[in-house]
């Protein structure tokens, strides 16, 4: 009975352990594939060519005026009447303001009058000249008295010199107490009223003049770029420059120049550099302190282009992409991109013409997976699809691609 049950025993372990041994042995036929045995994921890929494109580059920009002139008397005197309208445009040489000249008009007449009494008095020495000039040669008078004489003929026209000097000075404070528009523009509201005195030496203007067209855009650009934007510019002799203005969040006007020059030192405590384009403004719309987008074309420069969907953006703020090797092993790059262009990325540094890229398909990828890349296009070769037919990227339910 003992015996039997022990046969029963050792039976029954026997058959339990072939059992575990034929399981875990099945188990590890279905669990013990290496990634070579897997079959490889098909992505979609983009060889990479060097594209020529129109770059651009945008920039915040300010409007500087081109002139900018503050009228100021130069005489002292009571302002007698103002006659521009304010905020109304002016012609250059047009009369402002009149400040009370009745004392600058007493003072030319009073010039004038010693200029008449010098050319008398010159007159009167010339004609005593020419008569000791005949009795010194009889020696009726000395030799010095003449030379006296001829010493007075020069001091009498030295006086009248002076004299035409003073008439010159009191015609310019004159011609001063109508004060005249320096440039062409628009000008401000009066800061004076008639009735004021104003003096020359004063800090108070009494209007500003603004020319408005052209107008100076500056704008701001980091020292680092600009350094690139000086190499893209390098072969240029202009840099067309285009200023937008939104309306309503929708695109409005335009206005368009050219670059003019940049700095050439960077602001130490912006680490910036300025550059400077001149505009047209001939509706006067651009005005000064207004802050636009202001456009750079660059002209037409080769560059790779990476589409942005296969770009994926990293901690530290930098791209990364999926790039395909000669094994068709998929390996992550760290890609430097110069800007935007339409739905893509301008690379720097990173890749170079050949690589081929994954646009799609790159989310279940690892380091040195095989994959089996297809050609991609911006008409959509989808990705493989993932569960339940969906595009992981879209979202949008696709078929299986045959």
């Amino acid at each position: 009975m003992k015996k039997t049950f022990l046969l029963i025993t050792l039976a029954a372990l026997a058959i339990g352990a072939g059992y575990f041994w034929w399981q875990g042995r099945n188990t590890e036929g279905r669990t013990g594939q290496t990634p070579m045995n897997m079959p490889a994921l098909e992505v979609a890929a983009l060889k990479l060519e060097p594209r020529s494109i129109s770059l651009k580059r945008q920039l915040p920009g300010r409007i500087s005026a081109y002139r900018l002139s503050q009228v100021r008397p130069q005489v002292d005197g009571i302002i007698t009447e103002r006659l521009f309208e304010e905020g109304g445009d002016i012609e250059k040489g047009q009369q402002l303001y009149q400040i009370d000249d009745a004392r600058y008009k007493a003072a030319l007449n009073s010039a004038k009058a010693d200029l008449s009494s010098a050319r008398a008095s010159v007159k009167s020495v010339k004609a005593k000249t020419a008569r000791y000039a005949d009795l010194v040669k009889i020696d009726a008078v000395s030799r010095q008295e003449y030379d006296d004489v001829r010493a007075q003929l020069d001091q009498a026209n030295a006086a009248i010199a002076v004299a035409a000097a003073a008439v010159d000075v009191a015609t310019v404070n004159l011609d001063y107490t109508k004060v005249y528009a320096p440039i062409s523009g628009r000008i401000s509201r009066s800061f004076v009223t008639e009735g004021a005195l104003v003096t020359a030496n004063q800090s108070q203007n009494l209007a500003t003049i603004t020319q408005l067209n052209p107008v100076y855009v500056d704008m701001q650009q980091s020292g680092e770029e600009a350094l690139q934007l000086r190499s893209l510019m390098a072969d240029k002799e202009t840099v067309p420059v285009s200023i937008h203005l939104e309306e309503d969040g929708e695109k409005g006007l335009s206005y368009h120049g050219q670059l003019k020059f940049s700095e050439v030192t960077i602001d130490e405590t912006t680490g910036s550099i300025t550059l400077r384009a001149l505009v047209d403004n001939p509706d006067g719309i651009l005005l000064p302190g207004l802050f636009a987008r202001a456009e750079l074309d660059l002209g037409q420069v080769d560059v790779l282009l990476v589409p942005q969907r296969a770009a994926t953006r990293t901690a530290e703020g930098g791209l990364d992409v999926w790039v395909v090797n000669s094994d068709n092993k998929a390996q992550k790059r760290s890609i430097v991109a110069r800007q935007a262009y339409q739905d893509g990325w301008v690379v720097d540094s990173g890749l170079k013409a050949g690589d081929l890229v994954i646009v799609e398909g790159y989310q279940k990828l690892s380091p040195d997976m095989q994959v089996n890349p297809v050609a991609w296009n911006k008409g959509g070769l989808a990705p493989m699809p993932s569960e339940n037919n969906k595009n992981p990227l879209t979202n949008n339910t696709q078929g299986a691609k045959e």
